[in-house]
């Protein structure tokens, strides 16, 4: 997400860094970019105009012109003006109330909101060690009902089976008598979406809402909707009074327009942020870490906190043994590290959250998933004693394992020098791995603090 916007503010605020004197003439011309780079973004245009408003404000006043840094000074108002667009974040869901606590998904069709109905029960099983209960008043299609228990069961909650014939409301009911008899902390409900906003899906949403009493009413829209997004949230917001936003398919999303004009016109926070398919894919939504990543600072906080989330720790904790104690890294260690990277959503999602300065020119675009792919099958080919001692290939076995694997044997010497370069960071991490690589990168950014 951002991708767009983040080319070309980076490229804006890169002309401001180190300059000595800034004048109101060239304050206006790089807010002129920087709104273009809005608009082009797909961000509404009342957004466009109150941030470049606030931040001319602020760029002409003291805090800026009597800086020494005014270039630095400048760059840090946008991106505050960039996290105050956005609002508040990070607070998640809202559990205080007596339970269940009703949890309404509500938008168009296509949005999301089936997977995202999982995603959340998945994080409110493994973050909140809650006991969710998903039920689907969605009787228009009748995939939705089947795929949300497929679900259900992949992410270890609860599905309530809609009685037969039943209608949205009857089932809705249903629903919340039965979480409170099996002492269900929360009922997540999802609800039935259309191609486009209509009286009668707004009426039957609002009586959903009314029946069950809902204590968070999400809006879930496709951050690719662009301005339609806009208009469907105020609609919504309208019919439901939202208590939230989760921005869904962000993954997918160059511009990431609606990111900011979602919140600007419903007032309502972003709680949450699809980036993937899979349903571990759902961020809790930190407007000052987004900035800093539209600006190309990185959000390295957040590519900490998911090593520590998503890494296997006991392996981790064997790999720091092994290497404390003087035995050396090798193929089967590398291996291990490469399916880190896979589940944690592979190299292109880990690196768009380093800082650029930390990254080779061009690398996120390099950032090839399938040469890791390729790599572990060069690695599944050697045989175990290759693996433990790496020495002991020779011409005649790589010509072996290339063949194996279905690659050139260029390919298998390549993946040799890696490991070389590798088994040195390794000896010199002294086993921290990934998460402590992280933490030093977290140091030497704008903004990097380790987790408390």
């Amino acid at each position: 997400m951002f991708d767009m916007l983040s080319e070309r503010l980076g490229k804006t605020v890169a002309a401001l860094r180190g300059r000595g004197r800034l004048t109101e003439e060239n304050v206006a011309d790089t807010l002129r970019q920087v709104r273009m780079a809005l608009l082009e973004a797909d961000v509404a245009v009342p957004v466009v105009k109150a941030f470049t408003d606030a931040a001319r404000a602020r760029a002409i006043g003291t805090e800026v012109m009597k800086s020494l840094t005014p270039g630095q000074a400048f760059i840090g108002v946008i991106q505050q003006e960039l996290t105050r667009v956005m609002g508040e974040g990070g607070r998640g869901l809202d559990l205080h109330a007596t339970p269940p606590v009703v949890v309404l998904l509500a938008g168009l069709q296509g949005a999301g909101k089936t997977t995202t109905a999982a995603k959340l029960a998945r994080h409110l099983v493994e973050k909140q060690r809650r006991k969710p209960l998903l039920a689907s008043t969605d009787v228009y299609r009748p995939a939705a009902m089947t795929q949300l228990e497929r679900l259900a069961g992949q992410v270890g909650a609860a599905y309530f089976p809609a009685p037969p014939g039943a209608k949205p409301v009857a089932i809705a009911t249903a629903a919340l008598d039965h979480a409170r008899r099996h002492q269900h902390d929360v009922l997540i409900v999802d609800t039935a979406g259309r191609l486009h906003v209509d009286e009668d899906m707004m009426a039957e949403v609002r009586e959903i809402d009314a029946a069950v009493g809902s204590n968070e009413r999400l809006f879930v829209v496709d951050s690719m909707a662009g301005q339609d997004a806009v208009q469907a949230a105020r609609s919504f917001n309208t019919a439901l009074d939202l208590t939230g936003v989760i921005l869904t398919k962000a993954d997918g999303d160059a511009r990431g327009g609606a990111a900011l004009s979602v919140r600007h016109v419903t007032g309502k926070p972003i709680l949450f942020v699809g980036t993937g398919e899979k349903t571990e894919a759902l961020e809790p939504f930190h407007p000052e870490r987004v900035a800093s990543r539209i600006l190309g600072m990185g959000d390295v906080l957040s590519l900490i906190e998911q090593v520590q989330t998503t890494a296997d720790q006991e392996k981790a904790a064997k790999l720091a043994a092994k290497l404390t104690k003087g035995k050396g890294f090798d193929f089967t260690d590398l291996r291990e590290q490469f399916a880190e990277f896979n589940r944690m959503g592979g190299l292109s999602a880990l690196a768009s959250k380093l800082p650029t300065q930390a990254l080779p020119p061009g690398a996120l675009a390099q950032a090839d998933e399938g040469a890791i792919r390729r790599q572990m099958g060069i690695i599944d080919s050697m045989t175990p004693d290759e693996r433990r001692r790496p020495a002991i290939i020779a011409a005649s076995r790589k010509r072996r394992i290339a063949a194996g694997a279905g690659v050139q044997v260029q390919e298998v010497n390549r993946l040799l020098k890696q490991f070389m370069q590798m088994e040195k960071v390794m000896k010199r991490m002294k086993g921290g791995g990934l998460a402590k690589l992280m933490r030093g990168l977290a140091g030497q950014f704008p903004g990097g603090r380790g987790p408390r």
